[in-house]
């Protein structure tokens, strides 16, 4: 194609070390500091004038990331000192082409030479073909951060009404329920606050843990079968991701049954990341699930508690901080199985729980609807982008 030529890469974008700075020396500031990891970290300088592409040196080997605007590229990167009057946008998107990590030039720590690969032989297209190949990638881009910034309006309103009703106790009718003293503070009338255990559900406990020991190894593990929950699969949101399951097989799950779950039950981690709670979801094609031996499930009376209730009090910053005192101060920190049978929730009418569990069901529905949008989009622009830059895809043919 007359659009594309054959260079060097260094002739159409050169690339420079980054500037040291450890995180003791970093102050939270307006510019991100971008390692070989991403931009994690901020500081209240600079070194670089954006918009800028950065890829890993050191540890993540050539992944790249972009910046509008200015930026403190990390020792452990190469940034483009020179775009060569080239587009950074669609130098980004090409980068991620490159599969830089079979470049490894150190010897015990992976590293990349910017003087290798400056000499790559690449195919390089014209101006008006890379802003054409940048803006019909940087529109799938806009879509997912739309999409997610959506759910972050999502959460942030379900979190919002939760504590509008259940921490400030401004919910409907709330004029005619005086407060009265509980163990966790003034509640309003009429309210409870119990034990977990008090509501279980038909087995002996609300709580039971993993399985002990060798009872579950990694050679238990397999290719298919009934999921293991791990400390893993859970995220920041409480929600599960099902692609960091790992199996065992039907008959080890049956060997472990006392240790099994199911969609709905709650989830504590005990060892690790002491207190993170998660909620099993329904629809995700399984119907038990295996509790690791860092975890803890807890199965409601659905009659008493509403199972999304019970899942915003937990995550609450003032029941998740109580869950985590009630760790131990001995040997491996860990929160104790009869303890947490023993925390105590508030409890307002069934009537109101439920009401908050439809809109936070309805919400989570909405939040996945738009998670599976975010799938698709990120396969379908997968798909496009090494064709686009290897320039197998007339990018004229493509409506804008």
């Amino acid at each position: 194609m007359e659009d594309w030529q054959t260079l060097p890469l260094g002739d159409a974008l050169t690339f420079q070390r980054g500037f040291d700075i450890t995180k003791d020396e970093q102050r939270d500031g307006p510019y991100p500091v971008i390692s070989s990891s991403g931009p994690k970290t901020t500081h209240v300088e600079f070194k670089v004038r954006g918009p800028g592409v950065v890829i890993g040196r050191k540890g993540s080997l050539g992944t790249a990331f972009y910046a509008d605007g200015d930026y403190w590229p990390h020792d452990t990167t190469l940034w483009v000192k020179d775009f060569h009057g080239n587009h950074p946008k669609f130098a980004y998107y090409f980068l991620q082409t490159m599969g830089f990590e079979r470049l490894d030039a150190g010897a015990s720590n992976p590293s990349l030479n910017r003087n290798h690969i400056h000499t790559i032989l690449v195919r390089w297209p014209t101006l008006p073909v890379q802003l054409r190949i940048a803006d019909i990638l940087s529109a799938y881009d806009e879509l997912i951060e739309n999409s997610q910034r959506r759910i972050k309006i999502l959460e942030a309103m379900a979190r919002a009404l939760y504590r509008e009703w259940f921490v400030h106790f401004r919910f409907p009718g709330h004029e005619n329920h005086p407060r009265v003293g509980s163990p966790l503070g003034e509640i309003p009338k009429g309210w409870e606050v119990i034990t977990l255990d008090s509501v279980k559900a038909e087995q002996p406990h609300a709580i039971n843990g993993g399985p002990f020991g060798s009872k579950l190894v990694s050679k238990d593990y397999v290719a298919e079968g009934v999921p293991v929950i791990r400390g893993s699969n859970l995220s920041e949101s409480g929600r599960f991701d099902p692609s960091e399951f790992v199996f065992v097989s039907s008959a080890k799950a049956e060997e472990l049954r006392a240790n099994l779950a199911k969609p709905g039950d709650i989830v504590v981690t005990q060892r690790g990341t002491l207190g993170q709670i998660g909620m099993i979801p329904s629809g995700i094609g399984y119907d038990r699930f295996v509790v690791s031996q860092s975890q803890m499930k807890i199965t409601l009376n659905a009659m008493k508690v509403n199972r999304e209730y019970a899942f915003f009090f937990l995550r609450s910053e003032e029941a998740n901080q109580r869950i985590k005192n009630l760790a131990s101060s001995s040997g491996v920190p860990h929160i104790n199985l009869a303890v947490l049978r023993e925390f105590q929730i508030l409890l307002p009418p069934v009537e109101l729980q439920s009401k908050f569990g439809q809109f936070a069901i309805s919400t989570e529905a909405a939040i996945e609807a738009l998670r599976h949008q975010i799938q698709n989009l990120r396969r379908t622009r997968d798909l496009l982008l090494p064709r686009l830059l290897a320039g197998q895809i007339d990018v004229e043919a493509i409506p804008s």
